[in-house]
């Protein structure tokens, strides 16, 4: 099997991620370039997994040998990076999240599904293992009422985050977005209507905590439940909890300590859950083998806007004081609810 050939553009903090796994994980995949700014640090990481090295995207980008690409830079440039590596015909793995607005997204989605180029969004945490066990039992609790997510982080250092130009938005953008995402792959509902607040405790341009409270709805029966979604940036600590709440009993779990229980009446049963994997190798080797299969990409370009509808509602919720609707425009251009 011939193996996928990479361009790794942005190869900071996460970017290294991928280029760790591509060279030492993913047989079926081989790390040509990589593009990074910092033009030291970008060589010695070359030097160090036997790739070469561009400053530009744009270069790297003409590089014939190179197939599909993998994205990880600050969110308001993939308006630029993700249309140019269209054009130049190569397949894309894109960081989330997938645009800084509705708008670009709407942009970027329609240029990729004109382009013949294949995208995937690299919502990781798809691939957690108590993610993935919570879907496994679902059906066990059915039908679903409410829905709870939290993920609670150390404040980040990097720098750029608080930085609105280039980041797009804080935690809501950046990590609540993998929340967002994960009410609708774990329920199959859409978010309708959000509620939400936000508070900046150690960032100063952007914030770093929020709550939003939510009305989800499944789009084949049309019934109804609620969720809440909090998270933050701003503690000496790391969680990541759901809690699925349905007729037939609960799924509660931390999708950061390991650990999933269905409850049924006052009985907690421990599921068993499976060792933790590096949830970007397996958004790596998804991706690749979606290219070699042919098959569908697990998380499209449409998953990835739906979550950013989902954050622009957050911010216009936050703004305005008010539950507003999530707008996004339908593959056929008409402006409706998701």
């Amino acid at each position: 099997m011939t193996p996928i050939r990479f361009g790794l553009i942005g190869a900071g903090k996460h970017g290294s991620r991928y280029a760790k796994h591509i060279v030492e994980d993913i047989p079926q995949a081989q790390l040509v370039a990589l593009c990074r700014r910092d033009r030291r640090e970008g060589e010695q990481l070359a030097a160090r997994y036997g790739c070469d090295y561009y400053t530009d995207y744009r270069q790297l980008l003409d590089d014939g040998r190179i197939d599909a690409v993998a994205i990880a830079v600050p969110p308001a440039l993939h308006g630029m990076i993700v249309p140019a590596a269209c054009q130049a015909g190569k397949h894309i793995l894109l960081e989330k999240p997938f645009a800084v607005s509705v708008a670009e997204g709407e942009r970027l989605r329609a240029i990729i599904a004109t382009s013949g180029v294949r995208c995937m969004v690299a919502h990781t945490l798809r691939f957690n293992v108590v993610v993935q066990t919570f879907k496994k039992h679902i059906a066990e609790i059915a039908p679903l009422h409410s829905f709870y997510l939290s993920q609670r982080f150390e404040p980040s250092p990097l720098l750029w985050l608080d930085r609105k130009a280039e980041s797009g938005g804080g935690i809501i953008l950046h990590t609540g977005v993998h929340s967002f995402d994960l009410l609708r792959f774990l329920s199959g509902y859409e978010v309708t209507t959000v509620h939400c607040e936000m508070r900046s405790m150690v960032t100063r341009k952007t914030e770093d905590n929020f709550t939003m409270l939510c009305q989800l709805r499944d789009p084949a029966t049309q019934h109804e439940m609620s969720g809440a979604v909090a998270g933050s940036r701003s503690t000496a600590s790391r969680s990541g909890l759901i809690e699925l709440s349905g007729e037939h009993g609960q799924l509660v779990g931390d999708h950061h300590h390991g650990f999933a229980y269905l409850l049924k009446g006052t009985e907690r049963i421990s599921l068993a859950v499976a060792p933790a994997v590096p949830t970007v190798r397996e958004v790596i080797q998804s991706f690749v083998d979606g290219i070699h299969k042919g098959t569908a990409f697990p998380i499209t370009p449409d998953d990835g806007l739906r979550a950013v509808a989902i954050a622009e509602a957050c911010y216009r919720s936050a703004g305005s004081g008010q539950r507003v609707p999530v707008l996004m425009r339908n593959p056929a251009g008409g402006e409706g609810k998701a």
